[in-house]
């Protein structure tokens, strides 16, 4: 049973339309463009992907404590 994994999976694709939908917001409703803020894509996938091997490396096989 590996939760940490699991539950970053869970959370990813959320995250990632929270993210671009905030990041519309803010080309609508702010003097700042997506042209201006779409690196911050990059930046939440990058810690997605550091979550995910944390979770991972921090599992014991067999799920044994």
């Amino acid at each position: 049973m590996n939760t940490g994994n699991d539950l970053v999976r869970a959370v990813r694709g959320p995250i990632i339309l929270i993210t671009i939908g905030t990041l519309f917001a803010l080309d609508h409703f702010s003097p700042y463009s997506f042209t201006q803020t779409w690196p911050v894509l990059l930046i939440v996938l990058g810690l997605l992907a550091l979550a995910g091997r944390a979770a991972r490396s921090g599992s014991t096989p067999g799920g044994a404590s």
